[in-house]
C-alpha cells in the first residue's frame, strides 16, 4: 500500500467516530502534495449542508488525534472543508445519491478524440457508469478508463 493510501485510511479511521457522533457524512479524505506543500484534506457534509462551526468541530478533534497518533512524519497542512458544488464522485454512495443528476466524466484516453462527456447518470455498478446524453443516447464507461467524475455545475 502506498504511503498516501495508508495516511488516508488511517485518517479516515480516526475521523469516523467524530463524524458519526455528530451525524455528519464523510465524503472523502485525501493526502496530496501541491506547490511544495503536503495537505491532509477531509471533506465532510450533512443533510441541509455543513456549517463552518461543524467543520471546526471536526478539525479541532481530528487535529488533537493526529497529534497523538503522529503517523505522518512529513510536515502537512490539515484542511477540513465541505466538498463544494463541483465535488468529485468517487464512492458508490456518491453515485447512488447522484442517479438522475447531470454529471461530467473525464477519460484518461479519448473516444474518437473526445475525453469529456456530460449526461444524466442513469446507472452504475462495480465496473461501469452509464449516462444518457443530451440526444437521449446512452453511453457506458468502464471505471478504470475514467479519470474523474463530478456533478455538473449549471450556471
Amino acid at each position: 500500500m502506498a504511503k498516501r493510501e495508508d495516511y488516508e485510511l488511517r485518517t479516515e479511521s480516526l475521523v469516523m467516530p467524530i463524524i458519526e457522533e455528530n451525524n455528519f457524512e464523510l465524503v472523502d479524505v485525501e493526502y496530496v502534495k501541491e506547490m511544495g506543500n503536503n495537505y491532509l484534506r477531509v471533506y465532510a457534509d450533512k443533510e441541509g449542508g455543513i456549517s463552518v462551526d461543524d467543520l471546526e468541530i471536526i478539525s479541532r478533534a481530528l487535529s488533537d488525534l493526529l497529534d497523538v497518533e503522529d503517523y505522518i512524519p512529513d510536515a502537512y497542512i490539515l484542511e477540513v472543508s465541505s466538498p463544494g458544488l463541483g465535488r468529485q464522485l468517487k464512492k458508490d454512495k456518491d453515485f447512488k445519491r447522484s442517479i438522475g443528476e447531470v454529471i461530467e466524466i473525464k477519460l484518461y484516453k479519448g473516444i474518437n478524440k473526445q475525453k469529456d462527456f456530460e449526461g444524466v447518470l442513469t446507472s452504475f455498478d462495480e465496473e461501469t457508469l452509464t449516462i444518457t446524453l443530451e440526444d437521449e443516447s446512452e453511453m457506458t464507461f468502464k471505471r478504470p478508463e475514467i479519470a474523474m467524475v463530478r456533478l455538473a455545475i449549471d450556471f
